[in-house]
């Protein structure tokens, strides 16, 4: 019975998945481009259309809702089996809360500033409909891992589409980026003479949307999605 139990082991360990499997990697990879959930599923366009005016805090909130993310994951998938089907709504807006709650409390305490900034957005991530959609589709009916992959790839989808935004919206909308003076330096280059103007519009919701519906429009001309 032993070796049997010894062969059987060794059979699991060999079918066992890879990390990283091809399944896997594209638990990361879709949401970057061909199931985006802001360019295809259309989620949380709000926070992309609020946040994105300038690089940094569109950094932080990026980064913010990783975490929120990975970890609501990982958690949902923890307790998948002991939560009633009956509240798990509820249980999963508490876990969300809890960790956006952690999010607001180390911004206030290390970055008063951007806490200003961003504290009624990053609330917002409560009722974010990607963060909610993954727990309910994906992490309530699998493993922790795989569960952490989901969020990750679906958070770093949501992140590259609002740190597209707010480059384009910083650039031509306040001349910098991060808050360094890009087309001034520009201008120091080629001289007195040589001045780039900025455009009002960008830093505007107006400005955002154009942004915003340029990047699907190539988005989806690339891939070929069409809607139903």
């Amino acid at each position: 019975m032993s070796t049997e139990t010894a062969e059987k082991k060794e059979e699991i360990k060999k079918d066992a998945e890879a990390l990283l499997s091809k399944r896997r990697k594209k638990l990361i990879s879709d949401p970057l481009v061909d199931d985006n959930p802001i360019t295809i599923q259309v989620l949380g366009i709000c926070s992309a259309l609020a946040v994105t005016t300038q690089m940094q805090p569109t950094l932080v909130m990026a980064l913010s809702v990783i975490f929120v993310m990975v970890m609501a994951n990982l958690t949902i998938s923890l307790l998948r089996d002991k939560i009633p089907t009956r509240v798990r709504i509820i249980v999963q807006l508490a876990v969300i809360a809890t960790l956006v709650t952690l999010v607001n409390e180390v911004l206030k305490a290390f970055a008063f500033d951007m806490y200003k900034e961003l504290s009624v957005f990053v609330g917002l991530i409560i009722t974010n409909c990607i963060v909610m959609g993954r727990l309910e589709a994906f992490a309530l009916g699998n493993k922790p891992y795989d569960s952490v992959l989901d969020g990750f790839g679906s958070a770093l989808g949501y992140s590259w589409i609002i740190l597209a935004v707010a480059f384009f919206r910083e650039l031509w909308g306040s001349g910098s980026l991060f808050g360094v003076p890009i087309f001034d330096a520009v201008s120091g280059i080629f001289g007195e003479d040589f001045q780039l103007a900025t455009n009002g519009l960008m830093v505007t919701p107006v400005g955002a949307f154009i942004i915003l519906g340029l990047i699907i429009w190539v988005q989806r001309t690339k891939t070929g999605y069409v809607e139903h």
